[in-house]
C-alpha cells in the first residue's frame, strides 16, 4: 500500500519539526507528498527563511503560511492581527483552501493541549478539526476549490508513560508538558531512521535554537543519547474522517 501524502498544519515556525519532523521525512522518504502550513509569522520574517531551511531538510517542499501573528510576539507579523484574534471563519476558510490544494491522504496537527499549552497550538487544533470536516462538504467555501475529505485526522500527542525525559527537561525550565493516558493513543512511529533529519530541521529554526528557555535550546544541552530517546518516537491520537459506523436511525430513539 502506498504511503499516504500528508499535510502537517502547526502554530509556529518549528513545532512541525519538533512533532511531526520524523514523519515527515519517513513518508517523504517513501515517496508521499508532504507540506506544511503555519499560522503564525509572516512571510518576510527572519522565521519563514529558517521554515524554508527545515522544510527543504525534511522534503516538505515551500512553506505555506498564514501569516498570523503569534500571540506571545505581536511583531512576528505587523499590522495582522494574533492568530487566537482572527476571525474563525476567515482562519478555518485559509485551512479549508490549502487542504483541498494539497489533497492530503491525512492531516497531522497539535492535539486538544498542544503540549505545551500555548494558546496558538490550542486554538490551531480547533481550527484544524474545524477545516477538515468543512473541506469535505459540498457547496462550503466554492471558491476554495472543490470539496476533499482526507481519511484521518492525527493529533500529535505525549504519553504519560514515555514523556518522563521530556517533562523533566521542559520542567526544568518552568515549563509543563500536558500528556495523554497511554490507552487513549492509536500511534507510535519509530522515526528512529530519520531522527538525524528531525534534527537537522529542528537546529535550521536557528532563532529558536539560540532563545534561551526553547526546546529546541534545551534538546541542544542533553547527552545525544537522550535527545535521540526524546525525539525517536512520535505518538499521535486518529480521528477517522471517513468510517461510516452504527444505525442513524438510533437517534430517533
Amino acid at each position: 500500500m502506498p504511503c499516504p501524502d500528508v499535510l502537517a498544519v502547526y502554530a509556529h515556525p518549528d513545532d512541525e519539526s519538533l512533532s511531526a519532523g520524523g514523519i515527515l521525512a519517513r513518508h517523504a522518504a517513501a515517496g508521499a507528498r508532504t507540506g506544511v502550513v503555519t499560522a503564525t509569522w509572516a512571510p518576510d520574517s527572519h522565521r519563514a527563511a529558517e521554515l524554508a531551511d527545515a522544510l527543504r531538510l525534511l522534503g516538505a517542499g515551500e512553506p505555506r503560511m498564514l501569516g498570523y501573528a503569534d500571540h506571545r510576539v505581536p511583531e512576528s507579523a505587523p499590522g495582522r492581527p494574533r492568530w487566537c484574534d482572527a476571525p474563525l471563519d476567515e482562519a478555518v476558510g485559509r485551512v479549508v483552501a490549502h487542504v483541498r490544494a494539497f489533497r492530503p491522504g491525512i492531516v497531522v496537527t497539535h492535539d486538544a493541549h498542544g503540549s505545551s499549552g500555548h494558546p496558538d497550538h490550542v486554538h490551531t487544533h480547533r481550527v484544524t478539526l474545524l477545516a477538515v470536516h468543512a473541506a469535505g462538504l459540498e457547496g462550503f467555501l466554492p471558491e476554495a476549490g472543490p470539496p476533499w475529505r482526507p481519511s484521518a485526522l492525527y493529533l500529535s500527542s505525549h504519553p504519560r508513560s514515555a514523556s518522563g525525559e521530556l517533562a523533566e527537561l521542559l520542567g526544568g525550565a518552568g515549563k509543563r508538558l500536558h500528556t495523554v493516558p497511554d490507552d487513549t493513543l492509536d500511534a507510535s512511529v519509530d522515526v528512529r531512521p530519520w531522527v538525524e533529519q528531525k534534527w537537522a530541521a529542528i537546529r535550521a529554526h536557528r532563532s529558536e535554537a539560540a532563545r534561551a528557555g526553547s526546546l529546541p535550546a534545551l534538546l541542544s544541552a542533553v547527552p545525544e543519547a537522550t535527545r535521540e530517546r526524546i525525539l525517536g518516537t512520535e505518538w499521535f491520537l486518529r480521528l477517522d474522517l471517513t468510517a461510516r459506523s452504527g444505525d442513524p436511525k438510533a437517534l430517533n430513539g
